[in-house]
């Protein structure tokens, strides 16, 4: 099995990638670099998004200012002197230089230290604080070492081996919160009934505070592309995440898994909180 073939197992791709499909030339050309065939496959396979709301990857492609990699190649490179061993390498397009393939939520800059043929580039992840560490290993290998758990990284910690792991494309999303009541249910039954009702769906991972029980619990739907917390106690509410065209579907499925959790619908509001007049009103948080 190939190290692609191993990822596509542990993480199944989106069936629409984002922004992945473009003319690597141009971008080559952009960048000043031949770039490695295997993040030109992750890109054409997963596109834009995030592995385990951790790992960003970046392609080149697409309108967003948030996306890309070839604005890189328009900074000054810096030069290997910065502060000794917390600056060991030049940035790109210095000989050598790191050229940053992705992020993570954290702001940790994953890069390829450039030197050599393109197919042996290690990654090195370059923390937002300034440290470094070297993974010998391409773009594609170190993201199915991390999520497989075989990479072992200081800076980035390591993947929750309870859960499985997945991707979420980055595309336009419709933020919502039903604010609810508390209901005469515990916690465990009222989170059971809401994923019974919004059933398949798959963990994302939970918390819980030892001072006072308040927490939340992340999933995903497996039949449509919709990313949920459930936080309670305070304020005790269901938050969503999902494409715009899913608007009625969602509004219709969340009403009635909170009848279903014997809880009332107390109010309804954007991800920052404020409050909305109909469920499908549109906000420029929505833009």
């Amino acid at each position: 099995m190939t190290g692609h073939d191993a990822l596509a197992r542990l993480v199944t791709p989106p069936a629409v990638p984002v922004d992945a499909r473009g003319d690597w030339t141009v971008v080559e050309n952009a960048v000043g670099v031949r770039l490695p065939d295997d993040y030109k496959w992750l890109v054409a396979t997963y596109g834009w998004g995030e592995f385990c709301d951790l790992l960003y990857l970046h392609t080149p492609f697409g309108p967003s200012k948030h996306n890309g990699i070839e604005w890189q190649g328009a900074h000054p490179s810096e030069s290997a002197d910065r502060g000794g061993e917390r600056y060991p390498y030049p940035l790109h397009p210095a000989p050598g230089g790191l050229l940053i393939w992705g992020t993570t939520m954290d702001a940790d800059r994953l890069c390829w230290l450039t030197d050599g043929e393109p197919e042996e580039w290690p990654v090195v992840v370059w923390s937002s604080e300034g440290w470094y560490e070297t993974h010998h290993t391409g773009a594609a290998g170190f993201v199915e070492g991390w999520v497989g758990g075989r990479v072992h990284s200081r800076l980035l910690g390591a993947m929750d081996p309870d859960l499985a792991p997945w991707f979420n494309t980055f595309r336009p999303r419709v933020d919502r919160c039903l604010v609810l009541s508390e209901g005469p249910l515990p916690h465990d039954e009222r989170l059971s009934r809401l994923r019974t009702a919004l059933a398949p769906t798959t963990d994302r991972g939970a918390w819980r505070s030892e001072r006072d029980g308040s927490g939340q619990d992340h999933f995903a739907t497996l039949d449509a592309d919709w990313l949920l917390t459930y936080d309670t106690p305070h304020p005790h509410r269901i938050r969503i995440a999902f494409p715009p065209e899913d608007t009625e579907r969602v509004r219709h499925r969340l009403f009635a898994a909170a009848e279903l959790m014997e809880c009332r619908v107390l109010e309804v509001t954007t991800a920052a909180g404020t409050p909305l007049e109909t469920w499908d009103a549109v906000t420029d948080e929505d833009e």
